[in-house]
């Protein structure tokens, strides 16, 4: 984590403290309205549905499962009244909800509202691109091929505040689901809205701190206004947060400047000619940029040809003097930070070392393996990219080292909006896909997950057997042998290279002096509900 010039550990959090400015004039600290960005639109409100970062981003502040996060970033109580003990050797977990814990309707929440969600989610008809986080619970497997009710899922209403959730394993990072994936839904809304839910703000309900209003599922500014029912309303200090979509940079820059906005995200160009700045915050995230290559095309589907990219990419050149806003060059699929060795404490990116190595020589010796094995001497490949500032740039550093040193190469790009990028990731509409991932817990199996034959946000259809024998293998173990398996199949999966990573995204923040209470870790944004005026 980076800013004040320092680097931070990877386990700290950054937290903000900033001087105070005083309130605007004529407002008062009560009814002053916190303005802040989003990077792009959100494609749903749905919990069931997203699979974004900015529809992640507004669910987080709007939700709140049986856990959440305190200020400090830790799990903490939510829903639940407490934080329980697992029983029968780590896989039956039973809560006891609030009394006081209430959608923004007034309605209670009940123990049949997390059933409702996560068996809607389970249900294979609801088409969930992320239901396998759900792939521990009792059934699930059967749920998924249709053999099973979702009905049959493993979580079971006892009464209106008591839940249990069965699971055919232990599960190391289970509490972080708790915290991040498994939210409620209000079931009559279900019934209401049925596959409509999530699609604005009418369609969908809140229960935690602030509920989604204006937000019409395609327009670029609403509000989260304080839900009053909320069960700890009453610590919640700031009433009303405008939220804009600002894809540019330079514009959400001169928004803060002129006063505007008082928290935003800005690029590299912005860090690099402002590293002094006193309302500039850099912290790493706990995301690994990907590119990605479609294996249902014959020109894409070649192990020689995402070892030839993967190797010819120079990631210090494309994170130091491309980016430069503090991202890091991966070392494997494994973000920093991101997993932990039980035995020496030590970080498994760091400890298994660099895997994606620059070697342009070996990246040519594959291109002409690639070619040999095509019968082409010319090829024509597609990069599909976001169409926000660092991905369009991203996009233009690859399709110039791969037509330098590739001979007989032509790269074209393609920049979409994000809702129409991640619309093509599952329809499967690309030839080589730069991508991102976030992760909500930390633990490598999320990102090698992503290349599992089984795994729904698995875009390219890549199926290993080698490397889904070691992941399931390592992912049914404990302990060290859990931590060394997960290290042999990240070695495994960098030498085929199933997928390609890039960096280690880090996030830049224009942060007010006149907010306090805004801190960030490498898994999640700043909860507004813990934001003040000074």
């Amino acid at each position: 984590m980076k800013h004040f010039t320092v680097l931070f550990p990877l386990t700290m959090l950054l937290v903000i403290t900033l001087s105070a400015c005083g309130n605007a004039a004529g407002q008062t600290t009560k009814n002053r309205t916190l303005n802040v960005t989003l990077a792009d639109e959100p494609a749903t409100v749905d919990p069931n549905k997203d699979t974004d970062t900015n529809s992640a981003s507004v669910i987080f502040q709007t939700m709140e499962g049986l856990y959440t996060y305190d200020r400090q970033q830790h799990i903490t109580a939510g829903v639940a009244t407490k934080i329980v003990k697992p029983t029968n050797h780590g896989k039956t977990y039973t809560f006891t909800l609030k009394r006081t814990a209430k959608w923004a309707n007034g309605q209670r929440v009940t123990a049949q509202d997390f059933v409702t969600s996560l068996q809607r989610m389970a249900d294979p008809k609801t088409k969930a691109q992320y239901a396998s986080v759900l792939s521990a619970f009792k059934n699930y497997d059967a749920i998924q091929r249709s053999r099973l009710s979702p009905k049959k899922l493993g979580i079971t209403a006892l009464s209106k505040t008591k839940l249990r959730i069965q699971l055919t394993k232990a599960v190391p990072y289970f509490n972080d689901l708790l915290a991040s994936k498994y939210y409620p839904l209000n079931t009559a809304a279900v019934k209401k809205y049925g596959s409509k839910y999530g699609t604005s703000a009418t369609t969908a309900v809140a229960n935690g701190p602030y509920k989604l209003v204006g937000w019409t599922g395609s327009n670029a500014t609403w509000h989260y206004v304080k839900n009053p029912h909320y069960w700890n309303a009453k610590h919640v200090q700031i009433n009303r947060i405008k939220v804009a979509v600002t894809k540019d940079a330079t514009t959400a820059a001169n928004l803060f400047k002129a006063g505007k906005i008082q928290e935003t995200t800005v690029s590299g160009e912005y860090v690099r000619a402002n590293r002094n700045e006193k309302n500039l915050h850099t912290h790493l995230l706990g995301r690994m940029a990907l590119l990605t290559f479609n294996h249902q095309r014959r020109a894409t589907d070649s192990q020689a040809l995402r070892q030839a990219v993967s190797a010819v990419i120079d990631r210090k050149q494309l994170t130091q003097q491309v980016l430069q806003d503090g991202s890091k060059p991966a070392l494997s699929a494994i973000p920093r930070g991101d997993q932990t060795n039980p035995k020496t404490g030590g970080d498994m990116a760091t400890e298994t070392g660099n895997l994606l190595p620059h070697n342009v020589t070996q990246a040519q010796a594959s291109w002409k393996k690639y070619l040999a094995a095509t019968g082409k001497t010319h090829v024509t490949l597609n990069i599909l990219t976001d169409d926000s500032d660092d991905d369009k740039k991203i996009g233009t550093y690859l399709q110039s080292v791969m037509e330098k040193h590739f001979k007989g190469l032509t790269v074209t790009t393609t920049a979409l909006p994000h809702a129409q990028h991640v619309a093509r990731d599952f329809s499967g509409d690309f030839d080589l896909n730069l991508i991102g991932w976030s992760t909500n817990w930390l633990d490598a199996s999320d990102y090698l997950d992503l290349a599992a034959k089984d795994n729904s946000v698995n875009f390219t259809h890549w199926n290993d057997r080698t490397y889904n024998r070691l992941l399931t293998t390592a992912e049914n173990q404990t302990g060290q042998a859990r931590y060394a398996g997960l290290v042999k199949a990240n070695q495994y999966l960098m030498h085929v290279m199933g997928y390609v990573p890039l960096y280690q995204p880090a996030e830049a923040k224009l942060i007010s002096g006149q907010v306090g209470g805004l801190t960030y870790s490498l898994i999640n944004d700043a909860q507004y509900q813990y934001a003040y005026w000074k």
